[in-house]
């Protein structure tokens, strides 16, 4: 089976080189002649290049805003708790991201004035990062530019966003992400 030709504008916000050829399915087809789990291989080059290519989209509409996706996660993951702050350690576990990933982030947007970093009232180890108003205001102007973008997936209806969850949720259960 190959992928389905589309002949769909370009809705990006990059303009970016189009290949004369699909890069997936020439390494799928190099894949082949070498080794199995040729449609795992491709399944998965596939998923992560689209990552690729909505997060270099999604970073693209942030930068106005002087924020990545990445910063934009953690802005709204302390948005998202009861006090509008989490302890570092806590930020990382639930972006999937590792402790020395997070300092940096914390760092950029601190100086910002995004968030704010105090010690951790219980814990006198732990660092808590919180949401500032101004980091809010920020939050929800990016939270508009990808939804307006409709978070790059444009080319995708409704329906068809639900299929990809839906076939996304039994590898993400096997991993133990839930």
């Amino acid at each position: 089976m190959t992928a389905p030709k589309t002949s769909a504008p370009k809705t990006g916000a990059l303009e970016r080189h189009r290949l004369p050829f699909d890069p997936v399915e020439e390494a799928a087809k190099q894949w082949a002649t070498q080794w199995g789990e040729m449609p795992r291989m491709r399944a998965v080059t596939s998923l992560m290049r689209v990552h690729q290519l909505l997060i270099t989209e999604l970073d693209e509409l942030l930068r106005p805003l002087g924020l990545t996706f990445a910063r934009y996660e953690v802005l709204v993951l302390l948005s998202f708790s009861r006090r509008g702050a989490l302890p570092l350690g806590k930020i990382g576990e639930r972006l999937q991201v590792h402790a020395t990933s997070v300092t940096p982030l914390v760092k950029r947007l601190e100086a910002a004035d995004l968030i704010r970093r105090t010690p951790h009232p219980e814990d006198g180890r732990a660092v808590l990062a919180s949401i500032t108003p101004k980091g809010r205001e920020v939050m929800e102007q990016a939270t508009q530019a990808i939804v307006n973008a409709r978070f790059g997936l444009a080319a995708l209806s409704e329906e068809e966003c639900d299929q990809l969850t839906w076939l996304l949720t039994t590898p993400r259960e096997a991993a133990g992400d839930f």
